[in-house]
């Protein structure tokens, strides 16, 4: 017994030297990922925007049931709507109304929220 408290004491004295005095509490140093998950969430862009349930019911209200039916919202980032498209029919018919339909989709958001739209075919 007394030989292995003594290799035990000199294990803890070689760890010591080697890692430096042991705080206190152990968790002294510890950081908490909430501490750092705002921060690398607006890095990423996720913050941004509004949630997905609200954009795609947002969305089929503005947009009406057929076209809401061919054309999702995929992403909104930086004030772009995102939206794919399944026929680029449907493309060109929502090229041509892109004006009307941004405003529609800036009233149904709330101001600065959607700044732009692109359409994404496939």
């Amino acid at each position: 017994m007394a030989k292995e408290s003594r290799l035990e004491a000199m294990r803890r004295a070689v760890l010591r030297e080697w890692r430096g005095e042991e705080p206190a509490h152990l968790d002294e140093r510890l950081h908490l990922p909430k501490e750092f998950l705002a921060s690398i969430l607006k890095a990423a862009g996720a913050t941004e925007g509004i949630d997905e349930e609200k954009l795609r019911s947002m969305w089929k209200e503005v947009a009406g049931d057929f076209v809401a039916r061919h054309a999702t919202p995929v992403s909104l980032k930086g004030g772009c709507l995102t939206l794919h498209v399944l026929q680029p029919a449907m493309r060109f018919h929502l090229e041509q109304t892109r004006t009307v339909l941004l405003q529609k989709v800036q009233e149904a958001a709330g101001a600065g929220v959607v700044k732009s739209i692109r359409f994404h075919v496939g």
